[in-house]
Order: C-alpha cells, then sequence, then structure tokens
C-alpha cells in the first residue's frame, strides 16, 4: 500500500519492500544551537516538498511536532505496533520536548480509522468544566468579561485533563503492543534528558513573566531565573515518575490517589488566580465516542470531529462553499484563489461562532449547517472579486427554534496535532493541546495544566441573547 501525507512538521517514512527503514527528522527550527540535523532521508523528502510533491511511504508513516516525538512513534510500527500504539509513544514524548503545546495536563480529539472494518470512529478526550463552574466564571464582580490573561493565567481556567484517559482508550480500542513498553523512550528521556530546542527556548523567553509567577513552574523553565537556552540538556525526573505510574497502574492512577489530589491542590491554592477544579471532577471524568461529522466534496467523502469540534463541520463548510469555484484552474499562486479560500473561511467561521458548541448541553444544526441548497446560496456571497466586507453568519434550518448571540471567545495560535499510518492500514489523526501556549502555566508532577475553560465564552450573553459557547 501507498500513503501520502503532506506536513510541514517532521516525518518518519517507513522503507518499500526491502525493509530497510528510514528514520528521520526534519525541524522547524532553522540554525542556532540544538538545531537537529536531518538526514539524507529527510533531505529527499524536504525537497519533494519544495517542488509541490508529497512525501510518501509503502508501509507506514508518523508525523509530529518533535523529532524525538517521532523517533519513539517509529520504533513502535518498526516493531508491528499500530497507529493507536504508536501515538500513545509519540504524546508521551511530545508532553515532554513540546510542553508548551500539549501534554498528560490538557485534552485531545482523536479520529480513527479501521482498515480492517472500513468504518472510521472519533474519540472526545477534550478537557471537562468542573461541576461548580457558572456562565459567570470569567465574569468581574460587576459581570464584564475578565482581561484574557487575567484568566488563563493560574487556577480557574484549568478545565479536568482528558488526555491520559484518551490514550488509553484508544490503546484498548486498537493497540497491539504492551501498554507499559510504550511509554520507555520518555521515560528515559526525562530521566536522561534532552537537548532543549530553539523553538521551546524562545517560547519561555517570550512568557517568562507569567511561567515566573509559580514556583515550579518556574524551577524547571527559569532555572537561576534565566529562561531555558537552546541546547541545554533539560531533565525532568518528575514527568518520569508520573509516566512510570501511568504505564504500570494504567489512566486511573491519574484520576484518583496521590496525582488527582495533587491536581487539584494545585489548581485550587494557585496564588492570586485559584480555580474550582476537585478530585471529584477528576474522578468523574470519562472519554466519550462522538459521531463522526462528514460531509461530500466533488468526488469525495470528507471526514472528521463533530461538535464539540468544530473541525468537521467548518471545514465541510468552507469546501462546499468552494466547490462552485475552479480552483485549480485559478492555480495556486492566484490572488482569487487566495481570496476564495479565506472569505470561504471566514463564513465558515462566522457560523462557527454562532452555532457551534457542546452538543451535551447545546443543540447545534449540524445538518443544516452543511446542507447542499444553504451552502450554495452562501457561496453564492463570494462572487465579486472583493473580500467580503463583513463575513456574517448565516441561517441554517435548524430543528430547535433557538437563537444565538455570537461567540465572545479570545483564540490564540497553540495545540499540536499527530498523523500515523500503520502497516495495516489504519489511520489515525489526533490534535491534543493544552490551550493557550503553556496552559495555566500551573505545574504539577512534572506536567503543564490546562487553560481549557478559556475556551469558553467570556460573555454568556450578549444583548440578552444566550451565547451558544460559555459555561
Amino acid at each position: 500500500m501507498r500513503f501520502w501525507l503532506y506536513s510541514s512538521l517532521f516525518v518518519i517514512l517507513a522503507g518499500a519492500a526491502s525493509g530497510q527503514q528510514a528514520s528521520d527528522s526534519v525541524a522547524p527550527e532553522i540554525g542556532g544551537t540544538g538545531q537537529v540535523a536531518t538526514s539524507q532521508a529527510v533531505a529527499e523528502a524536504q525537497a519533494r516538498k519544495a517542488e509541490g510533491r508529497p512525501v510518501e511511504a509503502q508501509d507506514w508513516m508518523v508525523v509530529a511536532a518533535h523529532p524525538l516525538a517521532v523517533e519513539a512513534g517509529a520504533e513502535v510500527l518498526a516493531a508491528g505496533g499500530t497507529a493507536a500504539d504508536a501515538m500513545v509513544a509519540v504524546q508521551a514524548v511530545l508532553g515532554l520536548v513540546e510542553p508548551q503545546s500539549s501534554g498528560l495536563g490538557g485534552g485531545a480529539f482523536l479520529v480513527w480509522w479501521d482498515a480492517r472494518r472500513g468504518a472510521m470512529t472519533t474519540l472526545d478526550g477534550r478537557e471537562t468544566a468542573p461541576l461548580e463552574a457558572t456562565p459567570r466564571l470569567f465574569q468581574d464582580e460587576e459581570g464584564q468579561p475578565l482581561q484574557f490573561y487575567d484568566a488563563v493565567v493560574g487556577g480557574r481556567s484549568v478545565g479536568v485533563p482528558g488526555t491520559p484517559a484518551l490514550l488509553q482508550e484508544a490503546h484498548e480500542r486498537w493497540g497491539a503492543r504492551p501498554w507499559a513498553g510504550l511509554f520507555e523512550r520518555a521515560i528515559t528521556l526525562a530521566e536522561e534528558g534532552f537537548a532543549v530546542s530553539p523553538r521551546l527556548s524562545a517560547s519561555v523567553a517570550g512568557d517568562a513573566e507569567r511561567l515566573g509567577r509559580f514556583e515550579a513552574t518556574a524551577r524547571y523553565f527559569l532555572p537561576e531565573g534565566a529562561p531555558l537556552q537552546p541546547g541545554a540538556r533539560l531533565r525532568n525526573p518528575a514527568y518520569a515518575e508520573t509516566l512510570g505510574a501511568l504505564a504500570h497502574e494504567g489512566a486511573r492512577v491519574f484520576y484518583s490517589g496521590e496525582i488527582a489530589k495533587d491536581i487539584a491542590a494545585t489548581v485550587q491554592d494557585a496564588p492570586g488566580n485559584p480555580g474550582m477544579l476537585s478530585e471529584t471532577d477528576l474522578a468523574l471524568y470519562r472519554v466519550k465516542e462522538r459521531a463522526a461529522v462528514c460531509a461530500p466534496y466533488r468526488a469525495y467523502k470528507i471526514c472528521g470531529m463533530g461538535p464539540p469540534s468544530s473541525g468537521a463541520v467548518a471545514v465541510g463548510q468552507s469546501l462546499g462553499l468552494l466547490a462552485p469555484y475552479d480552483l485549480a484552474g485559478f492555480g495556486p499562486e492566484s490572488p482569487e484563489a487566495w481570496r476564495l479560500l479565506g472569505d470561504a473561511s471566514r463564513l465558515a467561521f462566522a457560523d462557527r461562532g454562532k452555532f457551534l458548541a457542546d452538543t451535551d448541553f447545546v443543540p447545534v444544526p449540524v445538518r443544516g449547517l452543511l446542507e447542499r441548497t444553504y451552502l450554495e446560496n452562501r457561496s453564492q456571497l463570494l462572487n465579486g472579486g472583493a473580500a467580503l466586507p463583513e463575513a456574517a453568519p448565516g441561517a441554517p434550518e435548524f430543528d430547535h427554534a433557538l437563537n444565538w448571540a455570537m461567540d465572545a471567545a479570545i483564540e490564540l495560535p497553540s495545540t499540536s496535532h499527530i498523523s500515523i499510518v500503520d502497516s495495516f492500514g489504519n489511520a489515525l489523526s489526533m490534535t491534543t493541546t493544552v490551550e493557550n501556549a503553556f496552559g495555566s502555566r500551573l505545574m504539577v508532577r512534572g506536567f503543564l495544566l490546562n487553560n481549557e475553560l478559556t475556551d469558553f465564552s467570556f460573555r454568556s450573553h450578549r444583548d440578552g441573547v444566550p451565547i451558544a459557547n460559555r459555561v
């Protein structure tokens, strides 16, 4: 079988029938101490990408945001593991070497394609709000929204982490290799240390003031009061100990007992901005299987993660809006093609801001948002040759007579992504995050806690109309 995977991240390719493997890494950092060296195989992959050709592999492929994480996944795949096995190894290492983006203290959405069954499964391992959270969580005493970082930094923004439970759920469903062995590479790296990348160093330097507010976080990222330097060897024995507990006792050790007590205490005792996450919240956490959302695009059926993720709906809408236009005919350097792509995304995100939320609590018109006639009518807004002066939400068919106001949530670049295809033909796609870079900035047991709750709208209403994405 042959697979194609486009990415600007790190790539490891499986060799062809000869069995020879090419295990290499492509680093986003350019120059500087700690830069990851590239081998001949990766140089060839980079050349193919520069020429607009896809990177190809015959047997398996793993893509992630750091070479050490990719190597961990490659070892698992080369030993006959599944994409689910490799994902566990990759995520365990990412939480160490790219802690600003994802980790045990965060959450993830996972899409799985089962080659044998010819079926897709999507798992929701995202963070959940504490039982005591209310729609006024991020408002001051007068009901006004807090400033973004006043809400983010500290315990108030921390939701119940879902990543450990998701790792185990995926492994129990689709794993083939022993669970404990999947953490070995990450534990070794945490104990022996790894070279700080220029990207991590720059991220720490850019956030030093906020990281420095909490003793445990400052001690790790700002040794002797200065940001980590590129190439410095960084060890994390506390993280190794946490991974060891997960490896030997499973995810339950994270959601009860001493680790859960430490998480709850760290959140509730956060100086200046305590939160309400409790041991009960942790004990009640469960991963949820969600229905995949699919949409047609010309000869294809595009499927992905449904609500509470907005991903598949937004992508399906964007493609539906673009379907009447010959983007290939415009060419990749065409400003008109760029305008169409940009405005289609703006229209999709306008609908996203008004209608998308957690379907466990809010009805979402998924079918109406992806209905062909609705998108055909909306696509006419793209005619005219000039960028839309305003991208307003539409009026999709809705089973519920409800009116929502526009979301007021603030979004900044963050998160990480893992894409894996194994030798059995299974495919895994997982977006994993602690939300904002470095999450809440609270560190416990060697990992950072998320600030996922600030993904909710800080306002609960606008002009008297409720916002769907409120807490």
